[in-house]
């Protein structure tokens, strides 16, 4: 099994959404990026160059758009937590899932490119 191996990778998903503590980002939506890993067994999509043995990256991108635009959590801790159990959720042939989210305009004083939180949760049930 090649399941603790295989990955899909999604880069850059930008999307708009409440996240965040101080007032001003309480009240509109704020740029978003997200990067996920999803493991799970390729192997079959690899010989059978079908859709249906593979995770369909297009659903996992419309479900955490869904997760985004449906909450207002104050902590990107929080809401990549969120969006690892829906990812999970999803489908079961994912076993662990690594999501990165990033603040793309931080509310900060210094200079700061981004801020964002990673990090990965799997399946209680799933062998690493």
């Amino acid at each position: 099994m090649t399941a603790g191996r295989d990955r899909i990778e999604l880069r850059g998903l930008r999307l708009s959404a409440i996240c965040g503590v101080l007032p001003e980002e309480r009240d509109r939506p704020q740029p978003l990026e997200l990067d996920l890993d999803l493991w799970a067994d390729l192997s079959a999509a690899g010989r059978s160059d079908d859709l249906a043995d593979t995770i369909d990256y297009g659903a996992v991108c419309d479900t955490v758009e869904q997760v985004c635009a449906g909450g207002k959590p104050q902590l990107l801790e929080h809401l990549a937590e969120l969006v690892a159990a829906a990812v999970l959720d999803l489908d079961p042939r994912i076993t662990r899932a690594s999501v990165a989210v990033r603040k793309l305009r931080p509310p900060v004083s210094q200079q700061l490119a981004t801020s964002g939180v990673r990090l990965v949760r799997g399946r209680p049930d799933a062998t690493p």
